[in-house]
């Protein structure tokens, strides 16, 4: 029994569930496949239909639920959430493989919009079971491992296509089985005792020890665990002043905090956050580019079966999504050995590179080629996550682990709150409901029309920095030349 405790007290255990779960619930075999799954003699649905009347309830699904599962999510203490999160997963699955009808299918949608909104538990809980100094590299597996889920989920998915092997029904029964080791995974997680807002009793504790932590300096551990938990806004007086404020709150506080105090509470920081310049800019370049981007990969495939129809030829998702997916994680780690000072020339980059990406997306949408459809694609999603890995760093670099899950948040919804009114415009079958290839050229006008924002941004801020500089080099002369004069 005291064995069984221990083990279960320890950071490996609680990480190692996390890891099996986010594995098992993130290999989806028929996702790069769906369009052709919906639109063949399965569903016999229509491409209007599914683009037009299907596909836009996930985002109205995940708007509407987002904000209350966020705070549900922090109340309850994240293990019930995942649970929650697998289940509406597996309903999902279950939707798909045995409903057939348009109705059906929003509700489909309206589950995965959930299982989405959902995801937010994933990523917090092991910030509540895992001491501080285990959080990067519990950070690193838990979020490594979804990547290589997908990866995998896309690879047999495209195996188990072009060999024929089994139906797309039997593939989501599959995905079932893999939905339910990641639900038995879930139920073995412990349960956390702390939360970043609702049950702060310790988590103030644990602020102040990473403030401390920081103002000595400490040992190489440390700095890397203040690259996943940041530092707070503001300057050092400041932190000590927020690090004292959270011990008297962890004190104050015997029990859950009401929601009204949270709410209080994020909204004062929510304003400090956004009170700087720098991140504000990088928060509006992370919501506006992340609209585009799940705009873009939601309705990717309804483009390349326009391009060429599934019918007609054998067709290759599984395998670009995997490589995609893989080329990008690999583009996002060689940016951190990049010695760039990005608080001068990012929003140059991010300028430049969106409009690398508005090309891409330009000869995506006018090509009749589809591995050039595929290549641009993979183009794409390359910059897209070099962009915003730069953006996450930037904001993170300055900002405590509660902050950075809140700005987290709110770019998020940021995003989530354009890409509604581009669905309800643009897609929803109540308005104007264009067909793909119009979609196609509004994002990557979208993309155009950031790349030039963001470029003349970039250049005023490198101009700016530039004539500081001079100015600065000037007095320093001039400063020189009266030390001169003294000395005579």
């Amino acid at each position: 029994m005291e064995s069984v405790k221990r083990l279960t007290s320890d950071w490996r255990y609680p990480t190692t569930l996390l890891c099996v779960y986010g594995f098992f619930s993130t290999v989806k075999p028929l996702e790069p496949f769906l369009i052709p799954f919906l639109t063949g003699p399965d569903k016999n649905l229509t491409t209007e239909q599914v683009n037009n009347q299907i596909f836009p309830v996930w985002t109205y699904s995940y708007l509407s639920v987002l904000v209350p599962v966020f705070l549900l999510t922090d109340w309850l203490r994240y293990k019930p959430v995942v649970v929650f999160q697998c289940v509406m997963l597996f309903t999902t699955t279950a939707l798909l493989r045995w409903t057939e009808s348009v109705p059906a299918m929003q509700a489909m949608q309206f589950c995965y919009g959930v299982v989405t909104a959902s995801e937010v538990a994933y990523f917090s809980y092991i910030y509540s079971v895992v001491d501080l100094k285990r959080y990067r590299k519990a950070t690193s597996y838990s979020r490594s491992i979804q990547l290589l889920g997908y990866t995998v989920g896309s690879v047999v998915g495209q195996l188990l296509v072009s060999f024929n092997l089994i139906s797309y029904n039997n593939i989501l029964v599959f995905t079932l089985v893999l939905t339910a080791i990641a639900l038995v995974a879930s139920c073995l997680l412990p349960m956390p005792q702390r939360s970043m807002f609702f049950h702060r009793k310790y988590a103030g504790q644990r602020a102040s020890e990473e403030d401390a932590k920081r103002h000595r300096g400490g040992s190489e551990d440390e700095e890397h665990d203040s690259e996943i938990s940041n530092t707070s806004l503001g300057d050092k007086g400041d932190k000590k002043e927020q690090g004292v404020k959270e011990n008297e709150d962890s004190e104050a506080i015997k029990g859950p905090a009401s929601c009204s105090q949270v709410v209080l509470q994020l909204w004062r920081d929510f304003r400090q956050c956004y009170s700087s310049r720098q991140l504000l800019y990088w928060s509006v370049w992370w919501a506006m580019a992340t609209c585009g981007y799940n705009q873009t990969v939601n309705y990717v495939q309804v483009l390349w079966e326009h391009v060429q129809p599934s019918q007609n030829f054998s067709i290759y998702n599984g395998g670009v999504e995997a490589a995609s997916n893989l080329l990008g994680a690999a583009t996002a780690y060689g940016i951190g050995f990049t010695e760039v000072r990005w608080e001068q020339w990012g929003e140059l980059a991010l300028g430049g590179f969106s409009g690398l990406g508005a090309a891409a997306l330009f000869l995506m949408t006018f090509t009749g080629n589809i591995w050039v459809c595929y290549t641009t694609y993979t183009i794409f999603k390359c910059l897209y996550m070099l962009l915003i890995t730069i953006a996450m760093y930037q904001i993170a670099a300055d900002l405590s682990m509660e902050r950075y899950a809140l700005v987290f948040g709110a770019n998020n919804f940021g995003a989530l709150l354009l890409q509604t009114i581009i669905t309800s415009v643009v897609v929803d079958s109540g308005a104007l409901g264009l067909p793909i290839i119009p979609q196609f050229i509004i994002y990557a006008s979208y993309f155009s029309a950031i790349s030039v924002v963001f470029l003349l941004r970039g250049i005023f801020s490198v101009c700016k920095a530039q004539r500081i500089k001079k100015e600065q080099s000037s007095l320093n002369g001039k400063q020189s030349e009266i030390c001169e004069e003294h000395k005579f």
